[in-house]
């Protein structure tokens, strides 16, 4: 029951982010065609106050912690506008596709991050692999 409503939780995050959610917002999307949208100084700066607890300070991953993010087949193959889509609901631990075991909470345990803060995360991300 739990596992249920956790991923209609999601669905329904992620559908609500592809429509927009029926606000506005000023906050910038990713642009996946050219690689470009997002601050990498300033999401290198997030990534070390949020992220490098559990991902390490090189993004190389922590053991039974975050996993590596500078490699692997889901950073390579997952676009900018989908990792954003998943900080931003996280991972629970429980999760199937979850190889670690331990939950990634949402924006990285920092509810502060807004959707341009995630969009720099990512274009820093992206510098490292």
């Amino acid at each position: 029951m739990k596992r249920s409503l956790w991923m209609t939780a999601v669905v329904t995050t992620i559908a609500l982010a592809a429509c927009g959610g029926g606000g506005a917002t000023n906050d910038p999307a990713p642009d996946t065609a050219t690689g470009s949208g997002g601050d990498a100084a300033h999401g290198a700066e997030l990534y070390t106050a949020t992220c490098a607890s559990c991902h390490g300070p090189d993004a190389k991953g922590l053991p039974n912690l975050g996993k590596d993010l500078t490699a692997g087949d889901f950073m390579a193959s997952t676009s900018d506008a989908d990792l954003v889509a998943f900080i931003k609901v996280g991972r629970d631990g429980s999760d199937p596709a979850n190889s670690t075991g331990i939950a990634m909470p949402p924006k990285g345990g920092n509810p502060a991050l807004t959707d341009a803060d995630l969009v720099d995360i990512v274009a820093y991300l992206r510098t490292l692999s």
